[in-house]
Order: structure tokens, then sequence, then C-alpha cells
């Protein structure tokens, strides 16, 4: 029995005891830093029974709890609101838990399984600032689901086919001369990316030219030669031309070359890769029965829709005239297939942004109508975009943050700064290559996951490398120095065990916060997996590691002469490392020994 369920159990006693009647829902909560206590039991609920006002009521139970259970010591009443402030000796015992606990951090396994996808790009562009984010979220949320006894299946969807990629093709094939990365020197993804924007160019001219003629928006967008060109490509791709397919085939390999790079780069991974030009083809097939089967109609131009109206949506098209597929259509087979492949999963998260929150309402939808029950266990991590002290990004304008180059800019500055401070005496030129990498990702994967998945977010990179302040350096530098701590006690021979610890009878106020924040990580690992948001992780790993920084300025470590005192404080400063260090690792970002 952990903490939090040992004082229900004591608060479940007193409230039976006092008022003679049980309540099954225990209102109980973190207390706020400015009263004493750690836990606060809400006490409105309880003034049905009791027949008194809150106040009262709190007093009531917290006297019966500081007679009877052995845990509390005493307790302070804020309006309805009891305080409870635990024993020291309850917080030795978590000590002593915890430290002997080398899984502290990581649930038991619970049999179950859940896909989560991310990153899910499209092969017409390199990966940009919104995709690190994405990826980060993803990957981060597959680690917390992990920790919390999860069989996690990390998945995306590779967007390799439609309009868009056959307008990087037609511009390649016009204005490319056969130029290739390895010809150019230009990584692959970039390559194509770059004929995306010459595509997006030479397309605004034609439009432009074909207005002054006479020519209303309307037709000369539709009419101008290269997306006639970029529509026939795609017509033929469908039609499996073999000239089309091939250069298909080609520039995305082009582009898979250069997102592995910088996968590599950002430190994500994936278990399966799909691909929309595999799954397509089951989505048509879906929607073609869903036709025969009246969940969907045909219009007189030979397009396919659903109609939603009765749910409060609208229509939506699923084939159109042509035959040709949309990005829903490639959606249900996808996610028809997911099931298929992993039959077992509890559910399906897509990790995508907000702009497609009314995508994800028609899939699931659509996937309901079909008759797929799992569909109601399918959830959209929706998550806000990122915006840049110059504007929003457009990627058809060439105008987004590139993920490769911003990773660059943020191990440039890491080794800056780090050069500045001079910290780096006696590192090998290996090693501070190294620190800098782990600096600068750090900066760039915490500053993205800090803030809540569904708020919008201004990235400021100045302000994510500081040592000081709520960023990821700042986290780093403390493990480092309680590393530091660590070593110093091994050079004195220190061996502690759990049992060691119980010689403690009473604790300073840093020692007795400090324990509580480190008490909390299990269940900020519960509350980070229901909300899907690493935010609750990182904002946990800041607070532990701002309240070990507390606990160094106001408690002397090597200057206690008392060795009982001297080992529970490098059993504290031990424990607090592994947490710092594991819930850094849900984040994707690695802690340095030394910094």
């Amino acid at each position: 029995m952990n903490l939090d369920q040992l004082l229900r159990s004591e608060i479940q006693k007193a409230v039976t005891a006092v008022f003679q009647q049980q309540i099954d829902n225990l209102q109980l909560q973190p207390t706020n830093a400015e009263f004493e206590g750690s836990h606060t039991l809400v006490c409105f609920p309880l003034t049905k029974i009791s027949r008194k006002g809150p106040e009262e009521t709190a007093r009531m139970v917290g006297d019966y709890l500081v007679q009877n259970a052995g845990i509390v010591a005493r307790f302070n009443v804020v309006k309805g609101f009891l305080n409870i402030v635990l024993n020291d000796s309850v917080w030795v015992n978590v000590l002593q838990n915890i430290y002997a606990n080398k899984q502290y951090g990581q649930l038991p396994s619970n049999g179950q399984e859940i896909m989560i996808e991310y990153s899910s790009p499209n092969t017409n562009k390199p990966l940009h600032l919104g995709h690190l984010r994405n990826n980060f979220l993803g990957w981060s949320v597959s680690e917390i689901y992990k920790a919390n006894g999860y069989n996690v299946h990390k998945v995306q969807i590779i967007n390799d086919r439609g309009i868009h990629i056959c307008k990087s093709m037609a511009a390649w094939v016009l204005y490319g001369d056969g130029e290739t990365p390895k010809s150019s020197g230009v990584k692959g993804d970039h390559l194509v990316g770059k004929y995306y924007v010459e595509f997006n160019k030479a397309y605004v001219a034609q439009v432009n030219a074909l207005v002054e003629k006479g020519s209303t928006k309307e037709d000369a967008e539709k009419n101008a030669p290269i997306m006639q060109m970029a529509s026939e490509m795609l017509r033929k791709w469908e039609q499996k031309d073999s000239e089309t397919v091939e250069l298909w085939k080609t520039m995305n390999g082009w582009v898979y070359e250069g997102f592995n790079e910088t996968y590599k780069k950002m430190g994500v991974d994936f278990e399966k890769l799909y691909y929309e030009s595999d799954t397509y083809l089951l989505g048509k097939e879906e929607v073609l029965k869903g036709l025969e089967s009246g969940v969907f109609f045909k219009k007189e131009d030979g397009s396919v829709w659903v109609d939603l109206t009765g749910d409060g949506l609208d229509q939506k098209v699923l084939l159109r005239a042509d035959g040709t597929s949309v990005y829903m259509t490639q959606d249900i087979g996808t996610a028809i297939l997911r099931f298929r492949d992993f039959p077992n999963i509890t559910g399906q998260v897509y990790t995508v942004g907000n702009e497609q929150e009314y995508h994800f309402k028609v899939l699931f939808l659509i996937l309901s109508k079909l008759g797929y029950d799992w569909a109601k266990r399918c959830y959209h991590l929706s998550y806000g975009m990122v915006d840049l002290p110059t504007g929003k990004m457009k990627s058809r304008e060439g105008t987004v943050v590139d993920a490769d180059d911003l990773i660059q800019e943020m191990v440039t500055e890491a080794e800056k700064q780090t050069r500045e401070l001079g910290k780096l005496d006696g590192v090998s030129a290996d090693d501070a290559h190294k620190l800098f990498n782990m600096i600068g990702l750090s900066a760039l994967k915490f500053f993205l996951l800090k803030v809540d998945p569904k708020k919008r977010m201004l990235f400021d990179p100045n302000e994510s490398i500081q040592l000081q302040g709520f960023t990821g350096p700042f986290i780093q530098y403390t493990h480092a120095r309680i590393k530091a701590i660590l070593r110093k006690a091994e050079s004195l021979n220190l061996s502690i065990s759990a049992d060691d610890l119980s010689a403690i009878t009473s604790l300073e106020p840093a020692e007795r916060d400090a324990l509580q924040v480190l008490n909390s990580f299990e269940s900020k690992l519960k509350e980070a997996a229901k909300d899907y948001s690493p935010a609750v992780i990182a904002n946990y790993a800041y607070d532990l590691a701002k309240q070990y920084n507390q606990f160094y300025q106001n408690i002397p470590i090597f200057n206690e002469a008392d060795q009982a005192k001297l080992k529970f404080r490098i059993a504290l400063s031990s424990s607090i490392a592994n947490a710092v260090k594991k819930s850094m690792a849900l984040l994707g970002i690695e802690v340095p020994e030394r910094m």
C-alpha cells in the first residue's frame, strides 16, 4: 500500500468513526505551497453526513487523525480544506522504500497494448519545427505509457502519395536537369522540398499570367500548365504507369534517407511504418463496400460522399469524381489495417495538430458507421501549433524552420554557452561534443514538451538554452551537481542500505519538502498518461530539480558530523538523481554525469 492509499484508508476510518457513515469518493489533493502539509482533504462533500459547517467538519476529522492515526502529526484548516502534516517517520519510510526500489518510476505490466502514431510526414518536404513538436510529443507519450505498464506500438503513416507529391515530381521533371542528392550534395528531403517550392513559384506565375489574359482566378488555378501536369502524374500513378511510379519511388527514396538522418538526430524511433500508397487501396475497398450497403452515397459526377449532417457535421467526399482518393480514404484503410495487424490493442492514438480536429471527428464517426466497434477506442492527441517570432511557417513558400537546421543551431548555441562558462577543463573533445548535443537537444525537447499539448506555443530558442529557469539545461545541471555529490560520497567509502535510514527520527523542512515531491513521481506518471501530456512529467522534473537545489542550499551534506544524517542525505540525493534521470528519459532527454 503506497502512502496515498494508506492515508485514504486512515481518513475513511476517521470519517466512519466520527460521523458513523462512510463516503466512497474522498477528495484528496496535494496541499497548496503556501500552507503547511502534504495532503489536503476537501471537506465540503462531508458536510452532507456531518451536518456541520465545512471548517468544523475538517477539524473533527483532523482531531481524530492526530489522536488515532499513527501517521498524522498535526493539521491546519483553511475554510473547508483540511491540510494534513504527516509524521517524519512516514517520510523516512517513503525514502527507505524508494531507495530500495530500483524499479521506482516503472509501474508493473497491466497486460494492455496501445498504439501511438506520430510524425506522419509528407514526402514532398523536409521535417520542420512543427514536426519536432509532433515527434517529441508522440514519442514521449509512448514512453510514458510504457512506464505505466503498457505494451506500446510506435507507428507512423507516411503520406507518400497524392497531389502534393506529384507537385515536387513535376517541378523536378521541368527544372531538375537530373539533379540528385549525390550530385548536388544536398540532403534528399531538402532537395525534394526545394522542388515543392519551385512548383509553387511557377504555379503562381502561371496563374497570374492566365488571369492577365482574361481567365477567372478559379479557371486559372485549374488550368495552369504545371498543375495540369501534376494532376496527370497523379492519375498515371494510380493507373500504375511504370515511368511515373519509378520517378515516385526514386524521389521518395531520397526523402526517406533524409528523414532517417533527422530521426536519428531527434532520438525517436518506430516499430512499424505504414504507407499511404498501401493503405489507400484498402480504404477505397471499404468506401465501395459502404456505398453498396448504403452508408455512403454517390453524386451525379460519380464522386462518393458520406452524409454526417444528422450527426451535427456535414457531407464529406471520400472518392473524387475521377476515382482518386482523399486523405480520409487513406485514413479509413490505415485504421482498419492497424487493428488487423495488432488485434489486441486497447486503443489507437493519433498525434496530429489541432487543425485536424474536425478530420478525426469525421474519421472516427465513419469507422463507427462502417460497423467497427473499436472506433470508440481511437483518440486524437491534438496539439497546438508552434509559432515563431517571425510569424507562421509556410512550406510552399519555403519559410519553414527546418528541423535539421534548428537542431544544429541549438547544439551550436550549447557549445558557445558552455565554452563561455569555462566548464570544459579536463573534458576530451569527443566528450565535449556529446555534451553539446545533449544540452542542445535537451533545450529544444524540454521547451517543446513543457507546455500542455493543447496549447499553441511560441518557441524561443534563446530562453530554452538558459541554465537557470524552467529549462532542460537547468535540470541537467542539477543532475550533474547531484552526481558530483555522489562521487564524493563514493570516495569516502560510504556504504548505505535502506535499513540505515531508519536511524533518522526527525527531518529538516527542506528534506521533508524534497521527499514530498520525490514521492509524487508515480502519481504524476499516471496523470501524464491519463492526459496524454508530457508537460506533466516536464513540470515534475523541474519541481524536483528546483526542490533539490533548495535542499542543497539549506542543508549541509558533507559538513554534517552525524553519520546517520549524512547517509540519509546521500540516499535522498541518489534517489532524486534517479527520479530526475528517469523523468527526463521519458521526455527523450539524456542527463550528463558532469556538466
